[in-house]
């Protein structure tokens, strides 16, 4: 099948461009964004997203504010057109490719968002992300890049209008591809056996000068498969920091972090402290929702539709450890001025340093 992709030259094998390099049903091709004015103000996420493999095309916008977490969430047939990147109201418009990008909702029952991306550094690759299955099948193998930035613009929301500056509108974005599980949950096949879990950290700071990058993935017996601690230089300079070690504080009872310090080899160490989260497990289509996963067919017409969530409900978490973004506040030891920026974690099942089993809230 053609598509207007083929007109351009920017094949890489001896298919056509509507055809991926797999046929596992579980491809995708996403953006991530988010925003924040630097305070617990509100804390705000976006992402568009297509699946070839499974025909569909989807978007959202969450932002939590007050004790209410707003989403406003899309999805089409995705069609032959990949060049087409809007559902709905939402739609990603690459301006300058690596540098400029601009991340639309038109009005949508209160809710509305029109900002325009800037890079404050050069975009940066992730390490791969890798994950099989104890018989074997992959079930993640992504690529990603990662880069903070500033957002100017505009945000209405249920009345509300907020001018969006780049002095103060800061976030970070990551562009990611490969397989990972999507779409309507799959037969699991053989069933796994022994202790499972996963853990993973994900924190992309904004300091004045420069952006500090740490990331770790662990499984449940505290094996880790992916790490990654550096700072990045808006000049394009890369320091490697070394091995990260993580200390997670969590509030009684609970898997929710209010903080963390995270040392690296080098001597650096990162405070965080959360100042607001940002529930992903919770309507935005990452995983734990029974109606709306990414790539989830919704039917062979747009649908669009905005939910508000109480964002102090129990409910809000759907099982212990689920995903949670934060906009949190972060310093050094090595004289940084205060930086801002995300502390993402996700600690589901056991780990020997923090919780003995899937239930276990006494961290």
């Amino acid at each position: 099948m053609l598509t207007p992709l083929d007109d351009l030259p920017i094949h890489q094998v001896a298919e056509t461009m509507a055809t991926v390099g797999t046929s596992d049903r579980n491809f995708y091709d996403r953006y991530y964004f988010n925003l924040h004015g630097c305070s617990d103000d509100f804390f705000l996420a976006a992402g568009l997203g297509q699946y070839p493999n499974l025909g569909v095309t989807d978007g959202f916008v969450a932002v939590n504010h007050g004790t209410t977490q707003t989403v406003v969430r899309a999805s089409r047939p995705l069609g032959s057109d990949r060049l087409d990147t809007s559902v709905g109201p939402l739609r990603v418009e690459v301006i300058e490719g690596l540098r400029r990008v601009r991340f639309v909702c038109e009005e949508t029952q209160g809710f509305a968002l029109d900002v325009t991306w800037d890079g404050f550094i050069p975009a940066f690759e992730e390490p791969r992300m890798i994950m099989a299955a104890p018989h074997g099948r992959i079930l993640m193998n992504t690529m990603r890049f990662l880069q903070t930035g500033s957002w100017t613009g505009r945000l209405l929301l249920d009345g509300r209008e907020i001018d969006v500056t780049p002095d103060r509108f800061w976030g970070n974005r990551d562009r990611s591809w490969g397989v990972r599980p999507v779409g309507e949950p799959e037969p699991s096949g053989a069933p796994t056996t022994g202790t499972s879990g996963f853990f993973w950290n994900y924190f992309v700071v904004r300091f004045p000068k420069s952006t500090v990058v740490y990331m770790c993935q662990e499984d449940g017996f505290g094996r880790r498969t992916l790490e990654e601690g550096v700072r990045l230089h808006p000049d394009g300079r890369v320091e490697h920091l070394g091995r990260p070690e993580h200390e997670l504080r969590f509030a009684p009872g609970t898997r929710m972090v209010t903080g963390a310090t995270v040392t690296f080899r080098d001597g650096l160490v990162l405070e965080g402290e959360t100042l607001r989260p940002l529930h992903l497990a919770r309507g935005t289509g990452y995983g734990f929702d029974a109606d709306w996963r990414h790539g989830m067919w919704q039917g062979d017409q747009l649908v669009v539709q905005r939910h508000d969530f109480d964002s102090t409900a129990p409910d809000m978490v759907p099982i212990p450890g689920a995903i949670v973004d934060h906009v949190a506040r972060f310093t050094t030891n090595q004289g940084d001025d205060e930086g801002f920026g995300l502390l993402e974690v996700m600690t589901m099942g056991p780990h020997p340093q923090y919780f003995s089993g899937w239930d276990d809230v006494s961290a």
